[in-house]
């Protein structure tokens, strides 16, 4: 059906109306569709239809999604657009589709516009509120944080009674901090203002991959439209590796700021690039002139500093302990390929006490089950992989004489497909791994050709509600052969299969690019029949869980495929670990009742999760300052405990690598951005522990502040991985005392015997 004309005249009246309405001291420039969005538009509404795994007709059934979708995904928590601004455009909620399939794409781009004129007023509100400064903070009353599930405002008066709480929960935040009127003043104006810049900076690409991808989540949630940078920085972060010149940059007041220089590439080879320093000026090349990037966006600056192997890039910078009059330098690189090693996987060694012995636990920390499929396919012997690197630290452990191996895939949100199916086969002999069903309903099973492990050992895998796709078919699979023992909380449940669908082949020009489309076109099974969808992977021991099903997860997504199996594929059990869990979970439940830092964690995840559920923060001062008072004693005395000379009787302990011994030593000798010698950070916190509150956002904190939080953070001590190590080292020793057990539970074990 057509209503272009009136989808036209609504534009026209719409516009209109939302003009006048607009002061001139609020007033940017208004966004419109580029040369080329329609048609990406109409192709990837073509593709979608024809080739998604559950195809949805793009009809007014799917424009009322779109609709509601788009205006969630600019105002997520209702603090922008009022209810009447919804309404100013529901004669259009059904009439989305008529903008993709008739190509004027006018409305989305008018919806945006709204929501920036929207946007800047309740900034300008704020920073006024700021400016008078007049809180009682003797009142009752409480400040809801998440509105996400909240109704639209009903009225102007409405929306800044919120943005009034907003700000005085942020002023009040600052106060009980130590900071005065006068100082929390400056950080607030300074905060808002920063709001607006990054704003003015969207752009029509922008607000076309908003919209569009308004419309591919109301599909389902694990499709998207990927805009050409965004396609970029997709690839990059499957193949760990881009070509540059090795520094990691962030926005800090307008200047792009140096956060971290990586370790052998060209800007920490040349030693001319620090931390801190701002890089202000970029020639792309050695004939280009600098441009200035003082304002710029950061993934604009980013493109400039980019590009191809062995080009020379030029960059004009201000030194870290320099002010902005000081002498600039000038630094000319050539560029590089950049592994991202810190994605990479790692290995670590803890030993445990066990009575009169000492058992060893190998863990592997794999962050994303990466694959550099370009070079793979280029026949590239050494092609970036997590398998291949994984092979690798297995072989190392079995030197390090460890007598378990835990692969700990928290927070991993997946990645290759190929990756998980092949991780996969270094721990079973070989079988399938995986079933996949298409929209036609044709299963196919991803199997494990390759005879022989690269460890039979014992195993562990310890995920969390973070844990989603590729890890969770790593983890199925692991648990349907019975090959080792699941740790942690439930999985996120994505069950869902996705391939890269490139829209520039319907280009009529090698200069438009139309960007990509990723879309499910499979569900993937467990070889037992079952599938992860929405359920997700459930442990054989379970900690704590940190995560909300309702708000993170599959569960958290209204139009999720639902849970279902189909008939199991034919494989054979490597092993049986149901007579050990109920023996491992006793000796579990025994040590977490005595271990400190573990009833620590349990008590701030149950204060986390119940103040999850109210929803609300008293803005009463007296209130609040009695609350801050009693999470910083219970904070001092964690890390009284924690600072103490000698680790816990029962903590695991980090068994030194050489190896790392010898980076830190090289890291040792990098300066701070103050200028003083970095140093090793004591453990004084708990991973997943509440922190006290300096009310402070991001950049307001200095740079050598933020990374000595980072610090600080990474050298907290992980206790559910310690429990994780403790239950693997408890097998070992069941394992060793039974043999009948462990001809069960390691039948083709060597030494199980």
């Amino acid at each position: 059906m057509k209503k272009q004309l009136l989808l036209v005249a609504v534009l026209a009246a719409l516009s209109v109306q939302a003009g006048a309405a607009v002061p001139e001291k609020t007033a940017d420039t208004p966004l419109k569709p580029q040369p080329g969005q329609t048609d990406a538009a109409l192709w990837a509404s073509r593709v979608l239809t024809k080739l998604h795994y559950k195809p949805v007709p793009l009809d007014d059934a799917m424009s009322e999604k779109i609709f509601d979708r788009y205006f969630k995904s600019l105002d997520a928590e209702k603090m922008f657009f009022t209810q009447a601004d919804i309404d100013q455009y529901a004669i259009v909620r059904t009439r989305l589709d008529d903008a993709i399939t008739g190509q004027n794409l006018s409305v989305p781009f008018g919806i945006f516009n709204l929501y920036q004129q929207r946007f800047n007023e309740r900034i300008a509100y704020a920073r006024e509120l700021v400016k008078q400064g007049k809180f009682d903070f003797t009142s009752d009353e409480t400040y809801q944080y998440d509105r996400e599930k909240a109704d639209w405002t009903k009225s102007d008066a409405e929306v800044k009674d919120l943005w009034r709480k907003r700000v005085k929960n942020e002023w009040l935040r600052l106060k009980l901090a130590g900071k005065d009127d006068k100082s929390i003043k400056e950080t607030l104006d300074k905060r808002y203002e920063g709001y607006l810049s990054p704003s003015r900076k969207l752009t029509a690409e922008d607000v076309f991959q908003i919209f569009m991808n308004a419309y591919a989540m109301s599909i389902e949630p694990h499709t998207n439209y990927l805009g050409p940078r965004a396609a970029d920085a997709f690839d990059i972060a499957m193949r760990l590796s881009l070509e540059g010149i090795g520094c990691v940059l962030q926005s800090r007041d307008d200047y792009t700021v140096v956060r971290e220089v990586v370790t052998g590439s060209p800007a920490g080879l040349s030693g001319k690039i620090k931390v801190g320093d701002k890089i202000v000026g970029v020639a792309k090349d050695d004939k280009s002139p600098i441009t200035e990037v003082l304002g710029m966006r950061l993934d604009d600056v980013v493109a400039l500093i980019r590009g191809p192997k062995d080009s020379t890039v030029k960059l004009e910078i201000i030194p870290a302990d320099a002010g902005p009059d000081a002498k600039h330098t000038f630094v000319t690189l050539v560029r590089q390929k950049i592994s991202m090693e810190e994605q990479s996987a790692k290995k670590a060694v803890y030993e445990i006490k066990d009575g009169n012995v000492k058992r060893r636990v190998g863990v592997i920390s794999l962050p994303t089950f990466y694959m550099d499929f370009e070079a793979r396919r280029k026949g590239d012997k050494d092609f970036k992989s997590a398998t291949r690197d994984v092979k690798r630290l297995l072989v190392e452990l079995k030197k390090d004489k460890v007598d378990n191996v835990l692969i700990d895939l928290r927070n991993n949100g997946g990645g290759s497909l190929t990756e998980a199916v092949e991780l996969t086969g270094l721990f079973i002999d070989k079988g399938p791994v995986v079933m996949q069903r298409n929209g036609e309903n044709k299963v196919e099973v991803e199997s494990d050709t390759d005879p022989g492990m690269a460890w039979d050992g014992p195993l562990g895998v310890l995920i969390n509600r973070g844990s989603a796709s590729a890890s969770e078919i790593f983890a199925a699979a692991i648990q349907d052969y019975g090959r080792g023992l699941i740790i942690g909380e439930p999985s996120f449940g994505k069950g869902t299969v996705q391939t890269l669908f490139g829209l520039d082949r319907f280009a009529q020009s090698d200069k438009v690019h139309y960007g990509e489309l990723k879309f499910t076109i499979a569900q993937f099974f467990r070889i037992n029949g079952g599938t992860t969808q929405l359920r997700g992977v459930t442990p054989d021991i379970k900690l704590p869980t940190m995560g909300d099903s309702d708000t993170f997860g599959e569960s958290s997504y209204d139009n999720a495929l639902p849970w279902t199996q189909i008939k199991p594929a034919v494989y054979i059990p490597t092993g049986d670990v149901k007579e050990i869990v109920p023996l491992l979970d006793k000796k579990h439940d025994a040590r977490v009742a005595k271990d400190k830092d573990f009833q620590y964690l349990a008590e701030d995840i149950a204060l986390v999760k119940k103040q999850r559920k109210e929803n609300s923060v008293s803005l009463n001062e007296v209130v609040r300052r009695k609350e801050r008072d009693q999470q910083e004693a219970r904070s001092k005395l964690r890390e009284a405990r924690l600072l103490s000379p000698t680790p816990g009787a029962d903590d695991p302990i980090l068994v030194p690598d050489p190896k790392e011994a010898l980076n830190k030593a090289i890291s040792a000798s990098a300066k701070t951005p103050t200028g003083k010698q970095a140093q090793t950070p004591k453990v004084a916190g708990v991973k997943g522990a509440l922190r006290s509150d300096d009310g402070l956002q991001g950049s307001e904190r200095s740079l050598a502040a933020e990374l000595e939080a980072e610090k600080q953070a990474k050298a907290a001590k992980d206790v559910l991985l310690n429990e994780a190590v403790h239950i693997l080292a408890d097998e070992v020793g069941l394992l060793k005392t039974d043999t009948r057990m462990a001809s069960r539970v390691l039948p083709y074990a060597a030494d199980a015997k």
